[in-house]
């Protein structure tokens, strides 16, 4: 096996230790996941459902696991296979992962579950190759499914993996530039024998022993050999470049009808595409010198006291709220019942401003 010239002797040296010590302890007291065949149970002839472990993957790559899980189980009991995703009205499914966040993901799972269907006979692809051409697969969820589903080696690398990998090196080339060299690190010392085992054992250690903070070092298997425990300051890495996260501003109008509340759906493309969300404002760096002027109606609007504030990835977001109420609903847009909101593709956003807006 070539070894990168990165990888000091002594980590060289000890990489069948690392494999076996951390499969051990993973036999031992590795997490039990819904989605997870634990090697007891594959030892039963329990294999891995590819449909179920992507929805995990897809859904947890920005959640965690305890808000995740309910919206998977919730997926798998409407949905049990990846043909009836695929058959699946989008906004229905844009509706169940409403408070999921990162709506691009929903778009692409629909998407994605209909290629399953329709090009590969309703079966997922074997290689990471080729999962790696579906949408919304990454090289993470791609050498993950292929590892965990079709026992492929491949070398998955995830934020817990990149947590660990920084210490064991002490590198500190900064997040998310030094993404590509902390893989390269970790790609080494990956077990193929028990490559799906092994990627999870490692994204265990990330979650439960090697966290952001307070480290557990004293139960970790690879300690002996990690350059940032030895030094006495784990807790530096990894490095992150640091971004200002800028402030935009707008303003909401929530107009209300007879237990309905007027909505508008979002392009498909960009933030939030495909959701509902109640008529606004442009979103810009200052807040508009007249707000009402965006409003759908000219209604007696009464300003909401309160601010609704939200934080993207790139910005973070404060909206004025609007209220009025009409008698007729003869104004062009969506309808929602509000004791019904959850049959809706609504976002975690709008649904602040409506409970600003009904708190009035």
């Amino acid at each position: 096996m070539k070894v990168s010239p990165h990888i000091p002797r002594i980590i060289q040296d000890n990489i069948p230790k690392l494999r076996a010590d951390l499969l051990r302890r993973y036999d031992e007291s590795g997490r039990t996941l819904p989605w997870r065949v634990r090697p007891e149970d594959r030892k039963r002839g329990v294999v891995a459902d590819p449909y179920a472990v992507w929805l995990s993957e897809i859904m947890l790559q920005q959640t965690t696991v305890p808000h995740g899980t309910p919206y998977w189980e919730k997926f798998l009991a409407r949905w049990p296979a990846v043909a009836d995703l695929a058959r699946a009205d989008r906004d229905d499914v844009l509706a169940m992962w409403a408070g999921l966040g990162y709506y691009a993901r929903a778009r692409n799972l629909h998407k994605c579950a209909q290629i399953i269907r329709d090009d590969y006979d309703g079966s997922f692809p074997k290689t990471e190759k080729e999962l790696l051409k579906l949408p919304g697969v990454g090289p993470y969820t791609a050498a993950t499914m292929a590892a965990i589903c079709f026992n492929q080696p491949t070398n998955i690398v995830d934020g817990n993996v990149e947590r660990v990998i920084s210490r064991l090196y002490a590198e500190d080339a900064p997040l998310p530039k030094s993404k590509s060299l902390l893989r390269d690190l970790a790609a080494p010392i990956a077990d193929s024998d028990r490559p799906g085992d092994y990627g999870q054992a490692l994204m265990d250690l990330g979650s439960t022993v090697c966290t952001p903070t307070s480290p557990k070092c004293e139960i970790c298997p690879w300690s002996f050999v990690c350059r940032a425990f030895k030094d006495g300051n784990p807790e530096y890495y990894p490095q992150k470049i640091k971004k200002v996260r800028p402030v935009k501003y707008g303003a909401v109008f929530a107009l209300i009808c007879d237990g309905n509340i007027l909505m508008q759906k979002r392009p498909d493309k960009g933030l939030l595409g495909g959701m509902l969300e109640l008529p606004s404002s442009p979103w810009e760096q200052t807040m508009p010198e007249a707000p009402l002027s965006f409003a759908p109606d000219r209604k007696n609007w009464e300003k909401c006291q309160g601010q609704v504030k939200h934080v993207f990835t790139h910005f973070e977001l404060r909206l004025d709220v609007y209220r009025a109420e009409t008698k007729a609903q003869n104004i062009e847009g969506i309808w929602a019942e509000l004791d019904n909101l959850l049959a809706y593709a609504v976002p975690t956003l709008t649904k602040k401003a409506i409970t600003l807006a009904m708190s009035a």
